[in-house]
């Protein structure tokens, strides 16, 4: 199998821990320094290191009691990186169907651990459900 094979099949397997709510699978799959990037300007945009995804990836699924399920719509690798077009859909704690649309760029190190995940996503389904909508103060970085 190739690495672009391989960094496929890794991918299939992490968004297989999102919806099956297995932290430890999700947060081995980064390299020690590795790191997500949620793109946009919510309260929840930003850079989280492994160590912070380890400490607050748990804290997902305490607010999708049913789970948040992802469904990769597309997929396309080329050297180290695959990008991805999923949506993903669950019930909130707040009673609201959170549903959104997604553009996820996974990119590997050559030993196959995930360096850094870039998130795009509807920011504003974000605001609404996630942070009950509120937003970051104006001109917050």
């Amino acid at each position: 199998m190739t690495s672009t094979e391989t960094n496929k099949a890794t991918v299939r397997n992490f968004f297989a821990a999102l919806n099956d709510g297995d932290v430890t699978a999700i947060v081995d799959t980064y390299a020690e320094d590795g790191c997500v990037q949620t793109m946009g300007n919510t309260l929840i945009s930003g850079t989280s290191s492994r160590d912070a995804i380890a400490a607050s990836a748990g804290a997902i699924f305490d607010v999708f009691p049913e789970g948040l399920k992802f469904d990769i719509l597309d997929m396309v690798a080329e050297g180290d990186k695959v990008a991805v077009e999923a949506v993903s859909e669950g019930e909130h704690i707040s009673g609201q169907t959170y549903s959104n649309e997604y553009h996820f760029l996974f990119e590997f190190r050559q030993d196959g651990k995930l360096q850094r995940l870039k998130e795009y996503m509807d920011t504003e389904q974000i605001t609404d459900v996630l942070c009950g909508g509120q937003r970051p103060p104006f001109g917050a970085a």
